[in-house]
């Protein structure tokens, strides 16, 4: 589980989205009462913290979680909008696993979570994705059709990943532009279009299993 602590509701869930679309099981609170009050039910994989937050700051909270042991080894990456050097050596110092400047891109996130993980030794849940001929390994990023290896673009694979982890469902340019290039992206839907028909060019026999829903945006079959 990622708890993320944004006061923002829009970040927030976007967060959220993001999170869960890239394999995670991710919540979210918007400050450190309810932060705490989850904690109480267990213990997450990693914390995203947001500095500025209504009442209890997040440099504030990152001293509460250090202070007790039952919350002291959790990792966590703090996030704020000032993105000055001084907030970052502060949190740093007091125990931050990494921190990001807002805006940052939802794909940087992810990745950032991920290593995180990998350098905490906290386990990611992961699992193999197959949809009929295609299948794709979230370990090794490999994709295979038929058996055989595909070449994808990063960008590809991240598509191609949402798609597979959430089959039957329904993205609209719009969604698929902030998560996979982020919320800083100036680019317009129409790259998606276009990553969308070089992926399913790619993919050869599995690129009809990427369905165009008109006037809305594609989605993945589920397939056998």
């Amino acid at each position: 589980m990622i708890v993320c602590v944004e006061d923002d509701n829009s970040i927030r869930d976007l967060m959220i989205y993001t999170l869960n679309a890239a394999g995670f099981e991710a919540m979210g609170v918007t400050d450190g009462d309810g932060l705490f009050e989850v904690l109480q039910a267990g213990r997450p994989q990693l914390i995203m913290l947001d500095i500025m937050l209504p009442g209890e700051d997040g440099i504030a909270i990152l001293k509460r979680l250090r202070a007790h042991a039952e919350t002291a080894e959790i990792p966590v990456i703090m996030a704020s909008a000032k993105g000055t050097e001084y907030d970052k050596v502060i949190g740093l110092d007091l125990g931050a696993d990494d921190y990001l400047a807002k805006p940052f891109g939802m794909m940087e996130m992810v990745s950032r979570i991920r290593a995180v993980l990998r350098r905490t030794g906290v386990k990611e849940n992961k699992g193999l994705l197959r949809a009929g001929s295609l299948e794709l390994n979230p370990e090794t990023y490999i994709v295979l059709v038929n058996g055989e290896r595909v070449q994808l673009t990063l960008k590809e694979y991240n598509l191609l990943h949402i798609f597979m982890k959430n089959p039957g469902r329904v993205y609209t340019r719009d969604q698929l532009l902030e998560i996979v290039w982020g919320t800083d992206c100036v680019g317009e839907t129409r790259t998606v279009d276009v990553h969308i028909g070089t992926l399913r060019t790619k993919l050869g026999v599995c690129g009809d299993y990427i369905e165009t829903v008109r006037g809305v945006g594609y989605r993945m079959e589920e397939k056998e």
